[in-house]
């Protein structure tokens, strides 16, 4: 499996309508991606409150390409993600996950 990080920066107050974003308009189009296994958002603690990251899930490379296109590595960031973002990765990490543990 492969996780794709990517990392942005909400306007400040527009944290959770950047969330809201997610949960209504990006994460139901890539459910419908063939190889899309999961996301993470992770919000910024205490005085990084504004600051995210975001991890999704994938099953392998060809997947990330056909969500991502040719060039993998280039960040995927719809126009109504972009205004609501002060500031956000434009290149994204790509990694092969080789443990994952969950607490029962």
């Amino acid at each position: 499996m492969i996780a794709r990080m990517w990392a942005g920066r909400a306007e400040p107050g527009r944290e959770m309508e950047y969330v809201a974003h997610l949960e209504a308009a990006v994460f139901p189009e890539i459910k419908a991606l063939p190889g899309f296994r999961g996301a993470q958002v992770m919000r910024g603690a205490g005085k990084a409150a504004e600051s995210f990251v975001v991890l999704t899930y994938w099953s392998d490379l060809d997947a990330v390409e056909a969500f991502a296109g040719p060039d993998r590595d280039a960040a995927v960031v719809p126009e109504e993600a972009q205004r609501l973002l002060a500031e956000y990765d434009l290149r994204v990490r790509h990694f092969e996950v080789v443990l994952h543990e969950v607490s029962g």
